[in-house]
């Protein structure tokens, strides 16, 4: 099994490029770097939102665009990986030279989870890392996290333990939380009707940082869905506000970190609104159904 580490990146689909990427910039305070493809309906726009090529790409067209990219090291390895996957029917594909190039990597491993969620397992290209330069001063440190839809959590869980080497950190009723590293969650994969990226979540440097955005993000008439508020299970204090086509976006500080050497048991809470803020903040929005 490859090791599996820190998230590279979210692919998403938009039907507004330009209002996609200037909202990238102007509110969520990423650094746009780049643009491919001339013709309509072939657009990309790459944003970086720390030292990483890019952590967020919006490409024209529908949600079936949708991936998130994790970083592996072993170019090597990912055929045999692709081998191993393939005799347990997940059907695998390697990623094709141009599919590779406009996702700034080496090689790639591409796959769906249970529900349809698709997952992207990269080698990034050499001496792609940048300095981050953000266009306003959020305080984001990078790409945290993601909110994922599964139509059967405990199944799809089962999956992302088994075939991908994640752990579970915590379950909120059937909803569990996953990691890779030391971070308390990479993944929280959320009960839904159908697959999606629910939220993409930036990690911020301080609760001083939340709170600015909070501010800017309510002066600048973005709507607020939830916070700021504190996760009972990470202890992160966050704010979800909500972007271009549906998707939300997280800013958050502080989630606890979990030793490697170590792997407690997870702990189980309720799915009720408690269980998602310790402050007693709900959400505004219709994915957890409290």
């Amino acid at each position: 099994m490859l090791a599996i580490g820190k998230i590279r990146y979210v692919r998403l689909g938009t039907s507004d490029l330009d209002a996609a990427a200037k909202f990238a910039t102007g509110v969520a305070g990423l650094q746009e770097v780049g643009r491919v493809g001339g013709a309509p309906g072939r657009r990309a726009a790459y944003f970086r939102s720390d030292v990483r090529h890019h952590s967020l790409v919006y490409c024209e067209g529908a949600d079936e665009q949708q991936a998130i990219g994790f970083e592996v090291t072993d170019a090597a390895a990912l055929k045999a990986e692709a081998k191993r996957l393939n005799a347990q029917g997940l059907a695998p594909g390697l990623g094709t030279r141009d599919e590779c190039a406009v996702r700034n990597v080496t090689a790639m491993l591409k796959l769906r989870d249970p529900s349809g969620n698709q997952i992207e397992l990269v080698v990034p290209e050499p001496g792609s890392d940048a300095v981050f330069a953000p266009p306003r001063l959020a305080g984001i440190c990078g790409l945290s996290h993601v909110g994922l839809r599964s139509t059967d959590p405990g199944r799809d869980e089962t999956f992302w333990t088994s075939v991908l080497g994640a752990r579970v950190s915590d379950r909120v009723g059937v909803a569990p939380m996953l990691r890779f590293d030391t971070v308390h969650h990479r993944v929280a994969l959320l009960p839904a009707q159908a697959p999606g990226i629910q939220r993409i979540g930036f990690e911020v440097a301080t609760v001083d940082d939340v709170m600015r955005s909070w501010y800017y993000l309510r002066e600048n008439n973005v709507r607020i869905v939830f916070g700021p508020g504190r996760e009972p299970t990470s202890s992160a204090i966050f704010v979800y506000f909500a972007g271009p086509d549906g998707m939300l976006f997280e800013y958050a500080t502080g989630a606890k970190i979990i030793p490697a050497d170590t792997n407690p048991r997870p702990r189980h809470f309720p799915f009720a609104p408690r269980s998602f803020c310790m402050w007693g903040g709900k959400p505004d929005m219709n994915d957890f159904n409290l």
